[in-house]
């Protein structure tokens, strides 16, 4: 079955080749894509189709010529019919830009077939919607960059292509978790890339696994590159929370809980269009370990960006990775902290993935019992870590630091009670690039595994940065993580 699929495949970049060498420049009846305008009325309904070659076709689908328009490409599909997203994502452009045209391109024939043969027609697809594209700006001087193409998984790179074959660059391309298997290692003419669009901008959302194994595609496409929680599993996606969410919402959404994390992208780019108020932040870094440490959170020289469609068009000679946190549901943007704390004993020791709790007290809120995990602790070192809250707390006045006990019984911990000595803890803040230090009240705070927390205020006066030493190699340290 599958060499079967193999040549079809074949034959199909074959047809694409030969597609690609016809002379007819006004031959549309090779196209078999449909392109389906979209209503805030009905956008769940394929109500009307602008057919490339007829003029009126436009007329009668009221089809707006002043306005943007954005082409939604869905991707791979068991079924053969459109997947829940699809009028969710038209309805959040349509709130957004009640004025626009939202044009969903039909390719379910295609796209039902088994996935080495879709993948192929990504490329036929993409052909299909270059005409289109075409035929809008020679026939009606539509301008393209009035133009947002927005694919997700096959869908994206179907886009990637019609951005390449179009005879005028298109506005923005943004690729929504592109599919990874067959693509991973492709050629940029078969896939998306920088060079597809003025702007190309892609969510990572679930890329675990080996390269070309991922669902999602792993490398860099893009201008701008985003990878929420580490572009691997995404929050809520468990086996847990989907019974739970089950148990609450029935079974409606019950696909996109099977393929949560890969159409987390496409609820990030809807929670960007609903939520204008509340823009999910991202940071530029070289890797999500660093990240994890909080070592990116920078603002200087474009190192953060808005996530989704309100992104700061930033393009740079090298494809630029960017990372942040989110929450398991819409609206799904956090409030990003870097932590540092040295940690002063009398006594030489080391204790790896050691559990503690901090919670933090604002002017607007507080967020208790934030459990995070240190890979490692020693003494007399500094430690650098990232947590996140889900509320806006405001500006930060207090901070409460406990050492759990571990989860398993260690002969060692009753024998030989471990304690930390901590002088203060300097924060800094993602979202408002603020630096705060807060002090022990005693001058010094005992932190003992297993006790009550040492508690952390303001300090009074904020401490000036040293001339030499630390402060400087720490922050060329951070720059260096940031770079990419």
């Amino acid at each position: 079955m599958w060499r079967k699929a193999f040549l079809a495949a074949v034959c199909l970049c074959l047809r694409w080749a030969a597609a690609l060498g016809e002379e007819g420049k006004n031959n549309f009846e090779g196209i078999e894509s449909k392109f389906s305008l979209r209503t805030p009325a009905e956008p769940d309904e394929d109500v009307c189709y602008l057919v490339p070659g007829q003029v009126n076709s436009l007329a009668q689908c009221n089809f707006n010529h002043t306005s943007k328009t954005f082409v939604v490409i869905h991707g791979w599909t068991v079924t053969g019919m459109y997947e829940s997203w699809v009028p969710k994502l038209v309805d959040a452009l349509y709130k957004r830009e009640p004025d626009s045209n939202v044009i969903v391109v039909d390719w379910l024939d295609r796209a039902q077939q088994h996935y080495p043969v879709s993948a192929a027609y990504t490329r036929l697809v993409g052909k299909d919607v270059a005409m289109f594209i075409d035929w809008m700006e020679e026939q009606f001087n539509y301008p393209l960059n009035n133009l947002h193409l927005l694919g997700y998984s096959l869908g994206a790179h179907a886009a990637g292509i019609a951005g390449n074959l179009t005879k005028k660059k298109v506005n923005r391309i943004t690729g929504l978790d592109p599919a990874g298997p067959t693509f991973e290692y492709a050629d940029e003419l078969t896939r998306l890339s920088p060079d597809d669009a003025d702007f190309v901008d892609v969510l990572h959302t679930y890329t675990r696994g080996s390269p070309d194994r991922s669902i999602g595609i792993q490398k860099p496409v893009g201008h701008i590159d985003i990878y929420p929680n580490g572009g691997g599993f995404q929050p809520g996606c468990n086996l847990g929370e989907a019974l739970r969410l089950i148990a609450e919402k029935g079974l409606g959404d019950v696909d996109q809980l099977v393929k949560c994390s890969h159409e987390r992208s496409i609820h990030l780019f809807i929670d960007s269009l609903l939520n204008e108020e509340k823009p999910s932040m991202a940071y530029r870094c070289n890797t999500k370990e660093a990240f994890e440490k909080g070592l990116c959170l920078s603002c200087r020289k474009n190192r953060c960006n808005n996530l989704g469609y309100k992104v700061n068009r930033v393009r740079t000679k090298r494809n630029t990775k960017m990372y942040l946190k989110t929450r398991a549901q819409m609206p799904y943007k956090v409030f990003h902290y870097q932590v540092k704390i040295h940690f002063f004993a009398k006594t030489n020791m080391t204790k790896t993935n050691q559990p503690f709790l901090i919670s933090l007290y604002g002017t607007l809120d507080k967020s208790e019992n934030i459990a995070f995990t240190l890979p490692e602790v020693s003494s007399n070192k500094t430690f650098s870590f990232l947590i996140y809250t889900e509320v806006d707390i405001g500006d930060l006045f207090m901070v409460k630091l406990q050492w759990e006990k571990d989860t398993f019984f260690s002969w060692s911990d009753w024998w030989t009670p471990f304690t930390f000595d901590i002088q203060r803890i300097r924060m800094k803040s993602g979202e408002t690039q603020k630096k705060v230090v807060f002090c022990s009240r005693d001058g010094t705070s005992h932190l003992s595994k297993g006790e009550e927390a040492a508690i952390f205020v303001k300090c009074s006066e904020q401490p000036v940065n040293r001339k030499r030493g630390g402060t400087k190699r720490a922050s060329k340290e951070n720059s260096a993580h940031e770079s990419a």
